[in-house]
């Protein structure tokens, strides 16, 4: 079964726009679903292609790479000869999967789009990761795209929920709720999402299992392995230091204050040893998504971007779901019915939080929190989740964003944040599990499959 996925259009624009003059780098973590919508886009949009997968790759392949490019007419006979495909010249394309498995592939796309024959995407997993770029000379004649896990829509798609978001995004822009039969479906539709996560191999197990979370939480455990397995590649060692921390997100998410503060994390390490070795590696292999406290919110957030302090979200929620509980706790408590069910209030707020995360980082957006210490109270006394930047008619304003997961709920901090920075505000949202409402102090309060409206 083959999901529909939005990154589809990307490659369209791409092949319509470059014709040939640059490559396509799809850049993603492992088991998002790459290869598969790459393969399908050369499939349907060109006349023949040829995949050359580098996990296991021929070794006639390798040696063409090696010793055929001064050639190229001898490389592209070798690649035709191999893979038994017919190359059409500008109707054909090369793939180039898992790419990071053999590096000098890339460095070759500026010698191969050069020759303007074919068109060429490349597919791969940690290839930001230092390790994997530092022997090569980096193409300039390349696009870079990155590809997250499935968001909400592209899973109400995957269930057969095909005109449900344009009825949402409809409600948001008039600023009206959802007919409450349809919102308490949808709220059923998210919370799915949020405990199966966007991982399409997960997605497919729940749906062809009749809909069994057991066996998409077998798929989801074999995923977090294989990442363990990636960290305990590196080379560095910082590695022990790299599993510790993925190891600790659902502990640090769990908590009330989620930040982390980097000079706490490992006793005798400095703070900048701790982010350039630990959670830059985990943000360039896109296991997860890091939340950057911003000192002074105004619309350049990375100029005002404070390092002393971090917020780590999994990738994908459904992957956090299962590293918080173990198999047996899950099966022996039934957790997910529980979650589905309202009946479990323990760790919810961790979920609900994450995958707001997860669906603005999809959006494409870079994640900042913000908070303010009281020096009189000694405590924090604005804590805003999540803030945004955007441009429009009137200028560029921030949107702070606050996540609740319960029904009951202040918003103490938004106001605080309203008045203290009103000029600089565009709007204030509160994402909360019941439809959508405007305050009485000017916020909106917006269910949470709302946030891929923002």
């Amino acid at each position: 079964m083959i999901f529909n996925r939005k990154i589809y259009n990307d490659f369209l624009k791409w092949k319509e726009t470059k014709k040939g003059r640059e490559a396509l780098l799809v850049e993603g973590a492992r088991r998002i679903g790459k290869s598969t919508i790459v393969e399908e886009f050369a499939k349907k949009e060109y006349d023949s292609y040829i995949l050359i997968d580098f996990n296991d790759c021929p070794k006639q392949v390798i040696d063409a790479f090696n010793t055929k490019l001064v050639n190229l007419d001898d490389f592209f006979a070798i690649l035709s000869y191999v893979y038994n495909v017919p190359l059409y010249p500008r109707k054909s394309i090369i793939i180039f999967d898992e790419v990071q498995q053999f590096p000098k592939a890339r460095q070759t796309i500026k010698i191969l789009v050069k020759d303007g024959r074919f068109d060429y995407i490349e597919t791969g997993s940690l290839i930001s990761i230092n390790e994997n770029v530092k022997d090569i000379t980096i193409p300039s004649e390349e696009t870079s795209i990155k590809m997250y896990p499935m968001d909400f829509e592209e899973f109400a798609w995957a269930m057969g929920k095909f005109t449900i978001c344009d009825y949402i995004r409809e409600c948001f822009d008039k600023k009206i709720p959802l007919e409450r039969g349809l919102h308490n479906e949808v709220m059923f539709l998210f919370k799915q999402y949020m405990l199966i996560g966007g991982m399409p191999q997960v997605v497919l197990d729940y749906i062809l299992n009749t809909f069994s979370f057991a066996a998409c939480d077998t798929r989801k455990r074999s995923i977090i392995n294989l990442y363990r397995k990636d960290i305990r590649k590196i080379k560095g060692a910082y590695k022990s230091k790299v599993e510790a921390v993925f190891n600790q997100i659902p502990a640090f998410l769990s908590k009330h204050e989620k930040r982390i503060i980097l000079s706490t994390v490992d006793n005798g390490i400095h703070t900048e040893d701790s982010y350039e070795k630990t959670f830059l590696w985990l943000e360039d292999s896109m296991f997860v998504n890091n939340c950057f406290k911003c000192n002074d919110p105004n619309v350049g957030l990375s100029l005002n971007q404070d390092d002393s302090a971090i917020k780590c979200y999994m990738g994908d929620t459904g992957l956090l779901f299962s590293m918080a509980f173990d198999e047996n706790t899950i099966n022996s408590e039934n957790l997910y019915m529980q979650i589905m069910n309202d009946k479990l209030s323990i760790n919810k707020g961790m979920l609900y939080e994450n995958a707001i995360a997860q669906l603005l980082a999809a959006r494409g957006h870079k994640l900042f929190f913000y908070t303010h210490y009281n020096e009189a109270k000694h405590r924090n006394d604005i804590e805003v989740d999540f803030i945004l930047s955007t441009t429009n008619s009137k200028g560029s304003k921030i949107i702070p964003i606050e996540v609740k997961s319960g029904k009951n709920y202040s918003t103490g901090s938004l106001d605080v944040f309203q008045k203290k920075y009103k000029s600089r505000v565009a709007q204030c949202y509160l994402i909360h599990p019941k439809n959508l409402s405007l305050k009485d102090d000017g916020i909106i309060a917006i269910p949470p499959y709302m946030t891929m409206c923002l």
